[in-house]
């Protein structure tokens, strides 16, 4: 059961025209590695460490790249 999801994350980065290599390069100051990028395409958590980085390369809130999914639904 998925309940936190990456969408808003990879749709703000089509809005922007960003591929997951551009991310990997703009992240290299915040030490976002491949594997990262990988466990974000995967689903997989990350930390706060990450999110933190995501939110300054994008320029964003951390709404704009997670949303939580109550198991419920």
């Amino acid at each position: 059961i998925i309940m936190i999801s990456y969408k808003p994350l990879w749709e703000l980065m089509d809005a922007k025209d960003m591929t997951t290599y551009t991310l990997r390069n703009m992240g290299k100051e915040y030490c976002l590695s491949g594997s990262t990028i990988a466990r974000l395409q995967a689903a997989e958590s990350v930390s706060t460490n990450t999110l933190d980085a995501l939110c300054h390369i994008l320029d964003c809130q951390l709404t704009d790249i997670v949303i939580f999914i109550p198991d419920n639904i």
